[in-house]
């Protein structure tokens, strides 16, 4: 190395050029009494840095010695009846928690409500649209057509007239959604199409879109007041301000009479079924209880907040202390993730040191499509899902139960003649009753789950409705019995 690099480099002081010395070193010019200060505070941050270091020992120190906690996923494609699964939790453990909610779930009632109205309405105006000449009609549907039941006849001067009194919701909906959604924590997701065959009109595929929150907005809350006594009922609705002169429940009671009439329209009716619309099948259907759930000190029930739709984004944590028969305590965390195609990449990294898995099957899809993708049947989705999760090599030692959801919805369609072999080919001609066709989707199921699983474990499975909250309540009961005696099991203490 030449001598005058060696002259030049020790030139260079390592202290004095250090950035994080010249960070922390004094100011210049210090005084003393700046330096005692300085001193002080330094010592002060150190103290409070120390406590804190203290406390996340300890804490640590207390989760080895507690029993471990019991990690639930809720598994499943989109409407699928997580959330509701989750709220029935919440509802058996928490429900004094559940219940303090119900001024929120009172909005999202209405909101159902009013999006239920709102889709009768964007029918109207779309058909009388293509049948009124206006450009751009692709129907070919003719307003002097012969065809008494055509959808073009059954939109009468009355039921326009009904359309334009029932506008006054669409303000109501903006309320709503504007209290329910900061900025930034919603979004517009996936438009209602038919349920039945899921057949798009291309203009409610622009104009109808349902608003998705994520799971992380603090929505809850935002229509409730602060409580004087602690000791309010909750089932009173003493959390609720029924007194605010904005309440969106004012204009949607003076609606409650024309909502009335223009569900109970058999007109109406007819144009659904034209356009195979049945809002009896979708999530948050309220429209046979207009007069309770349009009142104006209306309350939500416990059954009302199991059914209130909301689509949530994202992932949700819920934690609860449980204890499973005569056992001890442990801490429950519970995880509800997104079930559409978009957002299944973000379940693997909760298939880490699960315990148990709820996968959920809406049965009652078996004749409709996925939003995503409508070249998919609903339930071939949920069965190559759940082949998927079975022979995943991660959750090998993970408990699945499978619950076979919305069977209420399956007995319905089955009853209105739709015929499950049409739509599951590999049924065949076989009897189209609830018990042939829901032991087939079992067995089915159950297959597919000795086929695939990496090791030998027990099949468990429910025929579930969880908006019922009778009937659900004892399945989850034996579900959290089941994942603790597992959990016993593995750990050789029975």
């Amino acid at each position: 190395m030449p001598p005058r690099f060696l002259r030049r480099r020790s030139l260079v002081d390592p202290e004095k050029d250090d950035p994080l010395s010249k960070a922390i070193a004094p100011p210049e010019n210090e005084t003393h009494q700046e330096m005692l200060a300085r001193l002080a505070a330094e010592a002060e941050a150190q103290k409070r840095s120390d406590a804190i270091d203290e406390e996340i020992n300890r804490q640590r120190s207390e989760m080895r010695k507690a029993p471990k906690s019991v990690r639930v996923l809720l598994l499943g494609q989109s409407e699928s009846g997580k959330s509701t699964t989750l709220k029935n939790f919440q509802l058996i453990n928490s429900p004094k928690a559940f219940r303090n909610e119900r001024a929120s779930w009172r909005a999202v009632v209405q909101l159902n409500v009013v999006r239920s109205v709102r889709l009768i309405l964007e029918t109207i105006t779309e058909v009388h649209s293509t049948t009124s000449g206006i450009p751009g009609s692709s129907s070919g549907l003719s307003p002097t057509s012969p065809n008494s039941n055509a959808p073009h006849s059954l939109v009468s001067p009355e039921l326009l007239k009904l359309r334009m009194r029932l506008l006054p919701l669409q303000q109501v909906e903006e309320v709503l959604l504007r209290k329910m959604t900061p900025a930034g924590s919603s979004e517009f997701e996936a438009t209602h199409l038919s349920p039945v065959t899921n057949l798009p009109y291309k203009k409610r595929t622009e104009k109808f879109r349902e608003v998705a929150i994520n799971s992380t907005a603090q929505w809850k809350g935002a229509f409730g007041r602060l409580m004087a006594s602690a000791r309010a009922s909750m089932d009173s609705g003493a959390d609720i301000d029924f007194e605010d002169p904005n309440d969106p429940g004012v204009i949607l009671h003076a609606c409650s009479d024309d909502i009335i009439q223009l569900w109970s329209d058999p007109a109406v009716k007819r144009l659904l079924e034209a356009n195979k619309i049945r809002l009896e099948d979708m999530g948050g259907f309220f429209l046979n209880s207009i007069p309770r759930v349009t009142a104006l000190r209306y309350v939500p029930t416990d059954d009302d907040i199991l059914r209130a739709r909301l689509k949530t984004l994202g992932v949700s944590e819920h934690r609860f202390t449980l204890k499973a028969g005569n056992m001890i305590s442990h801490d429950w965390r519970v995880y509800d993730v997104g079930g559409a195609r978009s957002l299944r990449a973000a379940w693997a990294p909760y298939f880490d040191d699960l315990d148990a898995i709820i996968f959920l099957v809406p049965i009652s899809g078996f004749n409709e499509v996925l939003l995503e993708d409508p070249s998919v049947n609903k339930l071939e989705d949920s069965t190559l899902l759940w082949k998927h999760i079975v022979s995943n090599p991660l959750l090998k030692n993970t408990q699945i139960v499978l619950f076979l959801n919305k069977v209420d919805l399956f007995k319905a369609k089955l009853q209105a003649g739709i015929r499950f072999g049409h739509y599951v080919v590999s049924y065949g001609e076989r009897p189209n009753d609830y018990e042939s066709t829901s032991t087939y989707i079992k067995k089915k199921f159950g297959h597919l789950f000795r086929q695939y699983s990496p090791q030998q474990r027990i099949f468990y499975s429910h025929l579930t409705s969880m908006t019922d909250a009778h009937s659900t309540q004892q399945i989850l009961i034996n579900v959290k019995d089941m994942v603790i005696r597992e959990m016993l099991q593995q750990s050789s203490l029975v």
